[in-house]
């Protein structure tokens, strides 16, 4: 008998007791043959595949994201990603509102993280400006010390996260406790815990308030002992490792080709940091590692983003250094028709203009007054051109293509968001492991969707 004839199906559609059709069972009728061939024909016709949704929820996903699976059986054979659920048109509202509002905006993108966006879009502008290099160094040393310092809470946030999703709720605990001590110096500086829009072209919207850099120095022990916790709850605990251990497995050259940057990509190896690669903000001027592993997994993630915080607290000592020594200098830039005239004081209520601007606006000079009211309602011109300006974003690299008309309102801006960048290669994570491990493996690429959907 030929292999043809060695065996046939026909699908058959019983009744159940109810008398209602169920769904269409194959039978499988063998008569002769190898029968390895006949396994191989029973698996054709008789694996059932579901297609199963995954949000769009906020619990295991970071965001309002939904993630389209194709199982068999607890085996997923393909990964849809689909964004969109939280789209908020920042980046089409910035071409309706001045330069400097627009930092107002771009800070609500990744909210985990928000001072990246600040500083990537800032430095965009003032390329455009040209005053580049008239930065006060003041203003560029609390640019970078808030970078730090939310470096070490994004991650704390992904680490802890990443453990919630698993049922581990002390670790999200612990993540929290480290990323509040952060958020009180946040609160400090600028008045508020998240949305600062503090960062501002030509330099920051206010000098630090006195006595912060202590302040900062008495917190940060604080931070790193919540780091110290988390390390103890997951690098020597059995159960953190076989769910993140070899889990979301993605070789250097695929990390490559699909452009993923940030921890992804240094947990396969690639020392990929731009402030390391193409400095900025003086980044060239501290001591400091770029942290890598060579496994590639979630676990390899995690372990990147401890190793970044501890270099992140290298960089913060430097800075706090350097700010003692620079106390009282000049933190926006000397040009009038740049710099807002107000000499910003922060009250409780997180805004407020120092009594010395108001005397002077409202009893001294009508001039500036009018300077005032112009500056802050038409805001000022930037030469026409366009510029792209890259920095090392907590999850990756962060790109800002700005595109100026030579008016007082950006004709086009276009973030490259690293989560959405990173997003893509959760296909090639997931697709032939398990349904349980989809958690983990987006759980450590550690998307925000505000940055996604923009």
């Amino acid at each position: 008998m030929s292999d043809a004839q060695a065996f046939n199906t026909r699908i058959h559609a019983p009744q159940s007791s109810l008398g209602i059709d169920v769904d269409e069972i194959p039978e499988v009728l063998a008569q002769g043959g190898d029968w390895e061939d006949v396994l191989a024909e029973i698996e054709k016709i008789s694996s059932e595949r579901i297609v199963l949704n995954m949000g769009p929820v906020h619990p295991s996903t970071h965001g309002v994201l939904r993630l389209i699976l194709e199982l068999d059986g607890e085996k997923v054979r393909e990964t849809r990603v689909d964004t969109g659920y939280l789209h908020t048109g920042i980046e089409k509202n910035m071409e309706y509102r001045t330069w400097t509002q627009g930092v107002t905006f771009c800070t609500r993108m990744d909210y985990v993280a928000p001072f990246f966006q600040e500083v990537a879009y800032c430095l965009g502008v003032e390329r455009l400006l040209g005053i580049t290099d008239d930065i006060p160094e003041r203003a560029t040393l609390i640019r970078v010390l808030l970078m730090e310092l939310n470096r070490i809470s994004s991650h704390l946030v992904a680490i802890g996260t990443g453990g919630n999703e698993l049922g581990a709720t002390t670790m999200f605990g612990v993540g929290l406790q480290g990323r509040e001590e952060i958020l009180r110096i946040f609160e400090r500086i600028t008045g508020l815990r998240m949305n600062h829009a503090y960062i501002r072209p030509g330099g920051v919207a206010q000098d630090i308030p006195a006595g912060t850099v202590e302040y900062v120095r008495e917190q940060l022990p604080l931070v790193r002992k919540a780091i110290g916790k988390l390390e103890d709850l997951t690098q020597a605990n059995p159960i953190f490792h076989q769910r993140f251990g070899n889990v979301g497995y993605m070789p250097l050259s695929a990390v490559m080709a699909l452009g993923a940057t940030g921890p992804t990509a240094r947990a396969a190896g690639l020392p990929l940091d731009l402030r390391k690669m193409q400095p900025y903000c003086g980044y060239e001027t501290y001591e400091f590692d770029v942290c890598t592993h060579n496994a590639s997994d979630a676990f390899a993630r995690t372990r990147v983003r401890f190793d970044e915080c501890y270099q992140s607290m290298r960089i913060l000592h430097q800075v706090l250094d350097r700010l003692e020594a620079c106390e009282g200098a000049p933190t926006m830039v000397g040009d009038a028709q740049i710099a807002w005239p107000a000499r910003l004081s922060v009250g409780n209520d997180g805004q407020g203009n120092s009594l010395e601007h108001i005397a002077e606006i409202m009893g001294r000079s009508m001039e500036s007054l009018i300077h005032h009211f112009k500056l802050v309602t038409e805001g000022f011109r930037v030469p026409a051109g366009q510029v792209y300006q890259s920095i090392e974003h907590a999850k990756g690299i962060m790109g800002v293509h700005l595109v100026s008309d030579g008016g007082t309102r950006p004709y086009r801006v276009h973030f490259r968001d690293p989560s959405f960048a990173n997003l893509q290669s959760l296909a090639m994570m997931t697709e032939g492991g398990q349904l349980a491990d989809v958690v983990v493996s987006l759980a450590a690429i550690d998307p925000v969707l505000g940055g996604v959907d923009r």
